[in-house]
């Protein structure tokens, strides 16, 4: 029997997924949880085989709660199932070692056949994001990545000129390439579009 505790933060989907999941013979749901922090409570609890967590909930998202549970050395199979098709998640969740990640679209007989095919040791991904993770490369020259790393961890102008023994205007310059590369008008998009790509290291 496969034992899972099911994440995810609209009540109505979290019925209907364990109701689903629960008239498969093999499977048997042992708990529900609406945000990340409980689902780690009841992975701790029940140590099910696989945890399926939704990543944007309240408390603590489904990504911070993989991270969590495998820092903690937790055995479960964390299985992302998200409307979000985005490669900086997915590269997330890859590296929270996320044994698969889903999209809510795919039909429910393709969820049960997946969460078996992961019992047995594979790891299951939506097609169109490992295609999307692989297909966009970095724009940034590894001096930009080090300008825009730095702005990420809020230095501004003159302290990241110091850090890097730049002048102010180089600096200047760097961040003006980096937001015309990254199609952007200021600071705060470009650490978005650079996180949400999954380009930071």
């Amino acid at each position: 029997m496969i034992r899972i505790v099911v994440a995810e933060d609209q009540r109505l989907l979290l019925g209907a997924l364990a109701s689903l999941l629960d008239l498969e013979a093999d499977m048997e749901v042992v708990g529900k949880a609406d945000n990340g922090a409980d689902a780690i409570k009841l992975v701790k609890l029940y140590q099910p085989d696989i945890c399926i967590m939704d990543i944007e909930m309240p408390l603590k998202n489904g990504l911070d709660a993989a991270e969590e549970l495998k820092e903690a050395g937790s055995k479960v199979k964390v299985v992302i199932l998200t409307t979000f098709a985005r490669a900086g998640y997915f590269e997330r969740a890859i590296k929270a070692g996320a044994h698969g990640y889903l999209l809510k679209d795919s039909p429910s007989e393709e969820l049960a056949d997946s969460l078996r095919s992961i019992m047995a040791g594979r790891r299951i991904y939506a097609a169109e994001l490992v295609d999307e993770a692989y297909s966009e490369e970095n724009p940034l020259t590894e001096r930009e990545t080090e300008v825009i790393g730095l702005i990420a961890d809020g230095k501004n102008t003159k302290e990241i000129a110091d850090e890097l023994f730049l002048t102010n205007g180089t600096v200047r310059n760097y961040i003006s390439v980096i937001l015309d590369k990254l199609n952007v008008s200021n600071r705060i998009e470009a650490i978005k579009r650079f996180r949400e790509k999954g380009w930071f290291k």
